[in-house]
């Protein structure tokens, strides 16, 4: 007989909401995670009462309102409305690319006046085959030559024509005075950080962490009848088809003794010479006051399987295709599910995820 119906293989959004709505249907669950904390990618850490993201920010953002309801269940949100900064060789720009960022750089003040300037710059592409092409297209050279190109080769560390358009399109461009970044119905920070809703989630549920799963895959497998498994697909079947790709990063933190460092939660440094991405500032995210104040910076590294964490899967059509290969064969396991942004190889957002494990409980109930 077996221990566990379910064994759940990490303990982020998707692991432990399984693991919480399972527990709820009276199914008996073990979560297991290689690292020493709960959480995933959104663990806060609380350090002179700020709560720092450890893994960089996460800024919770969704128009569904069953995903808002359901997670307002475990935490309050403040109001908090993500404005972050590019910094180009010490001059800074408004983000996401709005009519403040054109009226800066072109010395303009009409929607048309930065669209005529934008259409000038990019009428020598029609249709657009790479990242550099999209973003040209979408916001002309100069802001792509300033803002664009070297933050992003250095955060995906390959040339910009080596990228698919597809990532960019994510990036929000707007001809209003509206610099805030998403637009969603729904934003903000949690009050007292994120960890708080993975204890409340995992609370009564047996939790193992420093424990990883596919170094004794065989031992867990026979103390359960079903695994869910979020972690990264390709290591899971032991990179039969080969690597997966993903963007990773290193991050910095160390405390200052001022009360407030650059006067935001994020600076991008856009010119490719600066090594670093972005500085955090963590307790503007929640609107701290105290004396001191903590900071991150966020380095690109090169992602090497088990070496590395991944993070952010680099969708491309080689990886894409590799990836399908995976997809394949795990869609053959009896009693093996996959989930999550790393098991499911998306560029998923938080609310991406919950829906996603949501989706996946609510089709278990009624099969």
């Amino acid at each position: 007989m077996k221990s566990y119906d379910y064994i759940i293989i990490g303990a982020g959004f998707f692991g432990s909401i399984c693991a919480y709505e399972l527990a709820k249907l009276g199914k008996k669950c073990l979560v297991l995670d290689k690292r020493n904390h709960i959480a995933g990618n959104c663990y806060t850490e609380n350090r002179d009462d700020i709560n720092i993201h450890i893994y960089g920010p996460h800024i919770f953002h969704t128009n569904n309102e069953e995903v808002w309801n359901w997670i307002s269940k475990f935490v309050s949100f403040n109001n908090f409305i993500f404005r972050p900064v590019a910094n180009y060789k010490g001059q800074t720009y408004s983000l996401p690319f709005n009519m403040f960022t054109f009226s800066k750089l072109w010395n303009i003040s009409s929607p048309q006046e930065a669209l005529n300037i934008i259409e000038n710059q990019s009428k020598h592409i029609q249709t657009p085959t790479n990242l550099e092409d999209q973003a040209i297209k979408l916001v002309g050279t100069e802001i792509y030559e300033k803002l664009i190109r070297g933050y992003t080769e250095k955060q995906w560390r390959k040339s910009a024509r080596e990228l698919p358009k597809e990532i960019i399109q994510r990036l929000p461009v707007k001809f209003t005075y509206d610099n805030n970044y998403f637009d969603d119905k729904y934003q903000g920070i949690p009050i007292g950080g994120y960890t708080q809703i993975f204890e409340k989630l995992l609370k009564g549920i047996e939790v193992k962490l420093n424990t990883d799963y596919l170094s004794d895959k065989d031992h867990w497998n026979n103390k359960a009848s079903n695994i869910i498994f979020t972690g990264a697909i390709d290591e899971f079947y032991e990179y039969r088809f080969g690597d997966l790709e993903y963007k990773t990063n290193k991050f910095v933190h160390k405390k200052l003794n001022v009360e407030n460092f650059q006067g935001t939660s994020m600076m991008n440094y856009t010119e490719k010479e600066i090594p670093y991405t972005r500085i955090i500032e963590h307790k503007h995210f929640e609107f701290g006051k105290g004396k001191n104040t903590w900071i991150s910076y966020d380095y690109p590294i090169e992602y090497k399987p088990q070496k590395t964490d991944p993070y952010y899967p680099v969708n491309d059509t080689e990886n894409n295709n590799r990836y399908q290969r995976y997809k394949e064969i795990s869609e053959l396991e009896k009693n093996v599910i996959f989930g999550g942004r790393l098991a499911e190889y998306k560029y998923y957002d938080m609310d991406d995820v919950i829906l996603s494990a949501l989706t996946f409980i609510n089709k278990l109930k009624n099969d």
